[in-house]
């Protein structure tokens, strides 16, 4: 037997395998905090370092011997600015620079490079040059030979295609002057000199320039020999106006003094930084930014998806604040009456199929009703003992029908059709009802308008970690939505194991339909459609045996998300009618279009930015970030749980039900819309029922 269709397992891979690839491209470019080694705190030993090199030049080339160091030449100032090419600091340092004519050479990083080319290309157009930090910027002192090529690989085809040139100077990542060297960093300046690479330092840093007055400035750099100087702009510290602005104070100080300003490879005599780049490198680079500039762009509209799901996790928790809690005080019971009391008796339809494990309790709940009722068992064509169990119960008002299988919707029909009276209760035969529930459930009736109540459906079996989980949504998510449906008028879903109907509504809505795999929410919407009030009578207790394993709730979970998508689609036209039907389509489709499926779809957004925050990004703040929506989601389930009057202990289990079972519904969600697009029709799939109510059989009269 086939569970996936073969559409949906292809569109499945696909959207995870795209999807992933996305975020490890984005996340690359960003530069990975796993990946990344802190900055030596305290420079080791330096014995391995030449005196000619300690002692020299900022420039030093140590591609052939002897090594060779560079200095600018007499008068002459080299700025080099480390990091981005960022569009906003860049371009107030180009401003600067350029206002005053001085060139410099930028020393970027190929990852910045590959997200703002445009950034890049300024840099060439207002006369600077471009040396490189690596992809990363982060300190490769002690990685691999072949983590280092990739950088520098890497780096060379984000220019090729930003620029269309490649350089040969290179500032290694936390680097300062020669003199600071150490033996394992002077290794990494050999190592990228077997790449044919120059490693510029400085002899000045333009640290705290922001803070610092021009004469102050001015004394860290002019020399009583007005040697050559080059000094390096940590582009990323303070605002870009601050740092703009220490700029074209001190470059006219310095020009007063008699300074001039030229690029490093000017300054020192040597050739060009920039170099054509090769055809094929250029090619590659085109593609390498256009694949970067395609994932930036979707994980940005992630981003705004993630505040889409933010968004809607605080409209629902306002709903909640608002209808929610209104809902729970206006039907106080010592306070709400629907009207004079219905006493009258109602017929009580059990569809049934292979359900040798619960029916039993099922019946004997029902025949525990206060409530006159009449008990209708429609055996569906099961191939156990269901009916044989009904029989041997001997229970008088208990009658057996017998049909060949022909689904759930055609058992109801057939019980509606040998109902005696005008009131009929829907159970499942998973269910079991407490004595008080067909009371309760049937009082809403007394208002003429009312054509259907929904009861309070309730997890039994929670002693499991996937009952636990189903009893927190059934809580937060199934029956707050009823609440605020109940309010608005907009009652979407009466759940199939606790529900009313007058019959006149049920024949006015053409019966239970087998359009959907969803026949609940379908015949809710039917009913509404035929002009009937919905409401919701939160003491009409059913428990109900849910799913024990994830394969199993996978299945049950398929067949509601895809048959909720189905009677949707159905009923898309209530939204243009009056009455009922009209709030129906224009409130109550909004409300599953929002909660439902787009809610649950961008919900695991949160849990896939937490990763990739952690990764990519700052995992101190991506943790408060997501410490800061589980709180709201606990403060959620807090209050559900209060109006429930539900031991709010099972929400200790919310943190990892968040990490599981939500991305779990998310795939259901994916798979469900991927079936309607490949246009495959499911069938039912029945689950395997272990009659485990958890206690709740005994409580409910079925003993």
């Amino acid at each position: 037997m086939r569970i996936l269709p073969r559409p949906t397992w292809v569109l499945s891979v696909a959207i995870l395998l795209v999807f992933g690839t996305v975020l490890v491209i984005d996340g690359t470019v960003r530069g990975s905090t796993l990946t990344e080694a802190p900055a030596p705190a305290v420079a080791g030993p330096n014995g391995q370092v030449p005196f000619a090199v300690a002692h020299g030049a900022p420039v030093v080339d140590v591609r052939s011997s002897p090594i060779r160091t560079f200095a600018p030449a007499r008068g002459t100032i080299a700025f080099t600015i480390d990091g981005g090419p960022d569009p906003s600091r860049t371009a107030q340092l180009l401003g600067v620079l350029s206002h005053f004519g001085v060139p410099a050479t930028f020393f970027v990083s190929g990852a910045v490079v590959a997200q703002h080319p445009e950034a890049a290309r300024s840099i060439l157009g207002a006369g600077s040059e471009i040396g490189i930090r690596t992809f990363t910027s982060q300190d490769l002192a002690s990685v691999s030979d072949t983590r280092l090529d990739r950088e520098l690989t890497l780096t060379e085809l984000a220019l090729a295609g930003a620029v269309d040139r490649t350089t040969y100077l290179v500032r290694p990542p936390y680097s300062a002057s020669v003199a600071g060297l150490d033996d394992e960093h002077f290794a990494l300046v050999r190592r990228l000199a077997d790449h044919g690479m120059v490693s510029v330092f400085s002899d000045v840093s333009a640290a705290g320039w922001t803070r610092r007055t021009t004469d102050e400035i001015l004394a860290t750099v002019v020399t009583p020999d007005k040697a050559g100087r080059v000094i390096s702009v940590d582009a990323s510290e303070g605002g870009p106006a601050q740092l703009a602005s220490a700029l074209a104070r001190v470059i006219p100080a310095l020009r007063d003094r008699g300074y001039t300003f030229a690029t490093v490879t000017r300054a020192t005599g040597l050739p060009p930084a920039g170099q054509q780049a090769r055809e094929r490198d250029k090619a590659v680079g085109d593609g390498m930014l256009a694949v970067v500039a395609v994932s930036t762009t979707i994980v940005a509209a992630l981003g705004w998806l993630l505040l889409v799901a933010g968004g809607l996790v605080l409209l629902r928790l306002a709903l909640m604040l608002v209808f929610a809690i209104y809902h729970s005080v206006r039907r106080n019971p010592k306070r709400f009456r629907w009207g004079p009391p219905v006493t009258a008796p109602v017929s009580v339809i059990v569809p049934a199929y292979n359900e040798k494990e619960c029916i039993a309790a099922t019946v004997r709940s029902l025949m525990a009703s206060e409530h006159p009722i009449e008990i209708i068992v429609v055996d569906d064509g099961s191939t156990d003992e269901t009916a044989a169990i009904v029989r041997g119960l001997n229970l008088p008002g208990v009658r057996l029908i017998r049909q060949a299988n022909g689904g759930k919707p055609a058992a109801l029909n057939n019980g509606i059709k040998h109902a005696r009276h005008e009131i009929v209760v829907m159970i499942d035969g998973d269910t079991v009802f407490e004595p008080s529930t067909v009371r309760l459930l049937v009082q809403p009736f007394a208002r003429p308008e009312v054509g259907a109540v929904s009861g309070n459906a309730k997890v039994a079996n929670r002693k499991k970690l996937v009952g636990r989980w189903q009893h927190i949504e059934y809580v937060i998510g199934f029956n707050i939505d009823r609440r605020i449906q109940d309010l608005l008028g907009c009652m979407t879903t009466i759940p199939g194991a606790v529900g009313a109907f007058r019959r006149t509504a049920l024949l006015q809505a053409g019966l239970v339909s087998d359009d959907t795999l969803a026949e609940d929410t379908d015949l809710t919407m039917a009913v509404c459609a035929a002009g009937w009030q919905i409401v919701y009578e939160e003491r009409a207790r059913a428990w109900t045996e849910a799913p024990t394993t994830l394969q199993q709730l996978w299945r049950q979970r398929y067949r509601w998300s895809y048959g909720t998508m189905q009677a949707m689609w159905k009923h898309r036209g209530s939204v243009f009618r009056s009455g009922p039907a009209g709030r129906m389509g224009r409130v109550g489709l909004l409300n599953l279009a929002l909660f439902q499926v787009m809610l649950p779809m961008l919900a695991p957004l949160i849990d896939v930015f937490l990763v990739y925050g952690l990764v990519a990004l700052d995992p101190v703040r991506t943790l408060q970030l997501w410490g800061a929506v589980l709180g709201i989601q606990m403060l959620s389930g807090l209050l559900a749980f209060g109006m429930e009057r539900e031991n709010p202990l099972p929400l200790l289990w919310m943190p990892l039900q968040q990490l599981v079972y939500r991305q779990m519904m998310y795939a259901v969600l994916i798979k469900s819309m991927g079936t309607a697009l490949a246009g495959v029709r499911l069938r039912w799939q029945k689950l395997k029922r272990v009659g485990d109510f958890g206690g709740a059989g005994a409580a409910a009269g079925g003993r």
